[in-house]
């Protein structure tokens, strides 16, 4: 399970055996969220026990650091 980076308390991450489209995973403070890349953004594919506070925090995360996201996944997926 490469983890890319963590911030405020949630773990961003993929897991080895993934599938398309690039997407990336967010679990911490008891929930968990996943996100997929839909042209040139990440959208909220599912969101579980998330408070609103913590979805803000982690969409800006995930917005400022797409590129980082996406180099991670093509280095890991397509060596």
């Amino acid at each position: 399970m490469p983890e890319i980076f963590r911030f405020f308390g949630f773990s961003f991450f993929f897991y080895s055996r993934e599938h398309e489209p690039i997407h990336v995973h967010v679990e911490g403070n008891g929930g968990y969220a996943i996100f997929d890349l839909t042209d040139d953004e990440f959208v909220l594919r599912e969101k579980v026990k998330i408070k609103a506070s913590d979805f803000k925090k982690i969409k800006s995360v995930i917005d400022e650091n797409a590129d980082i996201i996406i180099n991670h996944w093509n280095e890991h997926f397509n060596k």
